[in-house]
């Protein structure tokens, strides 16, 4: 099975599972001006090294990119994976780039 990411509403977080059940999750918050803040991201020691982080960080912006909402990367992985896929930055508020070294 591919990898597949979903938006756990409930708790507030996207999800990346497999075959072999959860590999990790990016927990975010819904700000108002239609912000989503990224504050935390996770990927189970048992799945490094498999190139999950790359996607789901690539899925979650890119639903925020489809939801049209800015994006607050404060998390350290998710603001190291825009920094490193310029044709992210865009989703972080010019406004707040700087704050986040992007």
């Amino acid at each position: 099975m591919e990898p597949q990411v979903t938006d756990n509403v409930e708790q507030s977080r996207f999800e990346i599972t497999t075959d072999a059940g959860l590999a990790g999750f990016a927990e975010y918050q819904l700000r108002d001006g239609g912000r989503i803040a990224f504050v935390h991201t996770v990927i189970d020691p048992a799945f490094e090294g498999q190139g999950l982080g790359g996607k789901l960080a690539r899925a979650v912006l890119d639903t925020a990119r489809e939801r049209g909402l800015g994006v607050l990367p404060y998390c350290p992985f998710i603001r190291g994976w825009i920094a490193k896929h310029p044709e992210y930055v865009d989703l972080v508020p010019a406004d707040k780039r700087a704050k986040f070294d992007l």
